[in-house]
């Protein structure tokens, strides 16, 4: 049974808290400033790390600012970490915050347009 909380867990959680640094302070790439790291995922073994990334203005130009820095990051992370083995960083667009305002949105639009589904404690 794995531990509910393992190595990998907090190494990502640390991993984080690091690359959040690392291109808010470091990342001098004008395409990547504007960047939320929103989760990290690790491998067991340590070798690959997906990064979830959210942008105001996703583009392949952000993908690839940030497939380029790929390297400056890591080596960054080796330092501030001291782990024996850095993985490899793969950034993936998290699309989830997107989809939760468009269903902001959409359910804005269909109370808006039959206030009597409005719950009483809604109601102003």
């Amino acid at each position: 049974m794995a531990k509910d909380f393992s190595r990998s867990h907090r190494v990502a959680e640390q991993m984080q808290r690091e690359l959040a640094d690392l291109l808010q302070f470091e990342v001098k790439d004008p395409r990547v400033k504007m960047v939320t790291i929103t989760a990290v995922e690790v491998t067991g073994d340590m070798a690959h790390a997906k990064i979830f990334y959210s942008a105001s203005k996703a583009s392949d130009s952000l993908q690839q600012g940030l497939e380029k820095s790929a390297g400056f990051l890591r080596t960054q992370v080796a330092k501030r970490m001291l782990l024996r083995t850095v993985p490899q960083l793969h950034f993936v667009y998290d699309a989830s915050i997107d989809n939760g305002m468009m269903m902001s949105k959409l359910i804005d639009e269909a109370l808006a347009t039959n206030p009597d589904n409005v719950p009483e404690k809604d109601k102003k």
